[in-house]
């Protein structure tokens, strides 16, 4: 079985790495790696790098550059370069990028069925929720992160047999990792850890009323409200806007040399280890209510970006002004919070999941579903 398996950042591929390896063990199984977009822009850190050390070859690359739209435009020419040359029996799209619906519009094109990880889901907050429902639209089997989100794929239109609740593959990499020693992760990324110390990643919210900038500078004004906790920052995705908030991050971590640490991409293993020495996790990325959860500390949301996505009681939400943002900040640091956050279910885990998602892939008869029917729900 040749499977075709897309990356377009450091994110998706931190989730995809455990995939792509356990897939690998089977006998007759043959996985290409297609990355493209973040993993090769320098700022980011060249990510493609991640997916050598990880032990995988990258079958294809194909950088893109310049806005989104520009990014998707290019991803379609190039994935169909690829595909047109291979004849993939499926591939493998995880979430909502808009570049990942460029190669859902390849693959469809070049008649590859293609398995779509975490359809279903909502983030009200940014056009990827409308990314992601096209890609489950082009997609043949869905492997989906609760049952409520296998009911609304399935409400969409899709034949219930090929959606299949698996749970997210986050929480089992956060579960199953080895964590890199507290001295070894400080001197990979040149940063001291304290007792008080936040994580913090916030993305462009594309449909919040501030513009990303401005939500940016009430985030650090507000952390000025709690001098004593140091700051390890990632960056944010390409999405529209991000510039200007990396620039802001930047003469922050300028202006607080002792305090703050600027990272472009921590990678799964640093990421997933910097969990365990860290009080709580601050901004508007997916994984601070899908991941964070299973290993003990609060998140605070910030603003919309997730909006709609089921969430534990381990997450504080909170909107986008600086007093806000000052309120959620000693709400997660809290002591009571944080007490909370070590008993709090994560409504993502299930057991088994890697076994789940692969049995699922390698048992699916892709060569019989050649077209779609939509499924119409009884009333």
């Amino acid at each position: 079985m040749k499977i075709a398996i897309a990356t377009g950042t450091r994110a998706d591929w931190g989730l995809l790495s455990p995939l792509a390896k356990e897939l690998s063990k089977y006998n007759n199984t043959e996985i290409s790696v297609l990355a493209t977009n973040m993993h090769y822009l320098p700022e980011y850190g060249y990510t493609w790098k991640e997916i050598i050390a990880d032990g995988l070859e990258i079958s294809a690359n194909i950088p893109t550059s310049g806005s989104p739209s520009e990014i998707t435009a290019q991803t379609i020419i190039g994935f169909n370069n690829v595909f047109k040359s291979n004849k993939f029996d499926c591939c493998i799209i995880l979430g909502d990028r808009f570049e990942m619906l460029g190669v859902a519009t390849a693959a469809i094109l070049n008649k590859i069925p293609i398995v779509h990880i975490a359809g279903g889901e909502i983030s009200e907050g940014a056009f990827d929720d409308s990314m992601r429902h096209a890609i489950t639209k082009l997609s043949t089997l869905h492997l989906t992160e609760t049952e409520e989100y296998r009911q609304r794929v399935i409400q969409m239109g899709e034949e219930p047999n090929r959606v299949i609740n698996t749970g997210a593959i986050g929480v089992h990499n956060a579960l199953n990792v080895d964590i890199m020693p507290l001295n070894d992760l400080e001197q990979s990324i040149n940063f001291t850890f304290s007792d008080k110390c936040l994580l913090v990643t916030l993305h462009p919210a594309t449909l919040e009323r501030l513009s990303p900038a401005e939500q940016m500078q009430n985030l650090l004004t507000a952390l000025d409200s709690i001098p004593e906790y140091k700051i390890l920052f990632t960056l944010p995705n390409n999405d529209e806007d991000s510039a200007p908030m990396i620039n802001l991050i930047n003469r922050y971590r300028d202006n607080n040399p002792q305090r703050v640490c600027v990272v472009p991409s921590l990678g799964r293993i640093r990421y997933l280890s910097a969990l365990r020495y860290v009080t709580a996790v601050v901004g508007n990325s997916s994984s601070g209510l899908i991941e964070v959860p299973s290993v003990g500390i609060p998140t605070l949301n910030i603003g919309i970006r997730q909006q709609g996505r089921t969430a534990g009681k381990s997450v504080i939400h909170c909107g986008t002004s600086i007093e806000d943002i000052i309120v959620g900040l000693k709400n997660v640091t809290s002591e009571d919070t944080r007490n909370m956050a070590r008993m709090a279910p994560n409504p993502y885990a299930q057991p088994d999941t890697l076994k789940q998602m692969c049995d699922a892939i390698l048992s699916f008869p892709f060569e019989e579903y050649q077209y779609k029917r939509f499924h119409n729900i009884k009333q």
